[in-house]
């Protein structure tokens, strides 16, 4: 073949390589645009119809905030053993104060539930962070989280909610076949009732023989959803004193940024019965002189909260307004929670299961030169006492793998914070 003969060869064959890649382009498109209508189709018909036919439906724009969460694919945590998909109802229709106090909180499938009371409570922004610790949990965790979003109007307005996944589970819409089963819910009481089903008898921490409750990734992914914001982290199943964000954000008005660096410790207690649930110390008191209420963990580890100092706080007259009680020096194994700016060092998140994983994060925070305020009107009530019958089988191995864990983390803080007199 000649020279011109060869140059008109090749050209026809790049034009049609090119024209092949164009179709291809035009096929792909067409098909992730027909791939999206169908799963707008079938959110459609699983949740709901037309836009203005079913009051309290899910808005086209909730659909397609859900449906952008999960076409992103998620992002890999540090390790890349897990998947975070993050803002999966979009942000909550009530935000944009700045400063404000985000609860910060964590859960499985199990005790999701337990979010209605939370955010009842708490009547502000709402940072949740949801384990699903397989590939059916994946599917239902995505079901619920956009019913509550589609459902009930204060998830929609407070919450950002973010599911965390094994990095090789995938979220994904709903199938049609679920819609018999989502059929019944027509109100958010129904969802957190379906909830609340679902999670009898099971616990965050037995999710399987294969499969760890990674908490303290959790918490980081729950805090750092409130940039710029103060946090208070909490478990799930614990409930903070009534109005407590507004006298916080009312406090921290009044305080100057000088000074070392410190968080502001919120006593914690767990209640017996959880039919009444104390709002105002005042309440907590009568509680606790009848025995209904006691510190935290004071039976599985007295120690763990000891230098909250409980005498001191209960014998603080009960006041309207809050204000720094003391403070106090961090000692080892104190695990306060504690109200914070969002700039605090993060969970280790090496930690998960049972043991030392907010005790780590509480000796980084003291010998980074953090300071502990214990605030005198605001306090944390867990529903239920703590006792060792309740807690799964392999907690004691867990708390001592983690206990290994914890004395090279100790090791390591030596070399992070060189110039600190302080130990732990």
């Amino acid at each position: 073949m000649q020279g011109p003969a060869r140059c008109s060869f090749f050209k026809a064959l790049l034009w049609a390589l090119a024209l092949v890649a164009l179709l291809q382009l035009l096929y792909l498109s067409l098909l992730s645009g027909l791939h999206g209508r169908q799963q707008r189709s079938r959110y459609s018909e699983l949740f709901g119809g037309r836009r203005g036919e079913a009051p309290g439906r899910p808005s086209e724009q909730q659909k397609e905030q859900l449906k952008r969460a999960l076409a992103s694919g998620g992002r890999l945590d540090a390790s890349g053993q897990y998947r975070i998909y993050t803002d999966m109802l979009g942000p909550p229709e009530r935000a944009g104060r700045a400063p404000d106090l985000v609860l910060a909180t964590h859960t499985s499938l199990s005790n999701l539930h337990q979010l209605q009371e939370l955010v009842g409570r708490w009547q502000g922004p709402v940072s949740v962070a949801l384990f699903a610790p397989g590939p059916a949990e994946v599917r239902l965790a995505t079901l619920m989280l956009y019913a509550l979003g589609a459902l009930c109007g204060p998830v929609r307005q407070l919450v950002r909610a973010h599911l965390v996944c094994h990095s090789g589970d995938l979220a994904a819409f709903p199938e049609l076949e679920d819609r018999a089963e989502f059929a019944r819910l027509k109100a958010c009481g129904d969802v957190f009732a379906k909830l609340a089903r679902a999670g009898a008898g099971r616990h965050n921490y037995a999710l399987g023989a294969n499969a760890s409750y990674p908490n303290n990734l959790l918490r980081n992914v729950a805090q750092g959803a409130a940039t710029g914001h103060y946090t208070l982290v909490l478990d799930v199943d614990m409930l903070p004193s009534e109005g407590l964000r507004e006298a916080f954000l009312a406090l921290a008005a009044t305080l100057g940024a000088e000074g070392p660096p410190g968080v502001f410790v919120v006593p914690a207690f767990e209640i017996r019965h959880t039919r009444r649930l104390p709002g105002a110390k005042a309440e907590l008191l009568q509680l606790y002189q009848v025995g209904e209420i006691r510190p935290f963990y004071e039976e599985l580890c007295p120690r763990c909260q000891a230098p909250t100092n409980y005498s001191r706080w209960l014998n603080l007259p009960p006041g309207s307004s809050l204000n720094i009680a003391y403070t106090v020096e961090w000692r080892d194994p104190w695990e306060p929670f504690y109200i914070s700016a969002n700039s605090v060092p993060p969970y280790d998140e090496r930690f998960k299961q049972y043991g030392f994983n907010r005790i780590s994060q509480a000796c980084e925070l003291h010998v980074a030169g953090y300071s502990f305020s214990v605030l005198n009107n605001a306090f944390l009530v867990h529903k239920g006492f703590k006792v060792p019958s309740e807690f799964h089988a392999q907690k004691d191995a867990e708390n001592q793998r983690n206990k290994v864990l914890f004395r090279q983390f100790k090791q390591e803080l030596k070399l992070k914070y060189p110039g600190s007199p302080r130990r732990c």
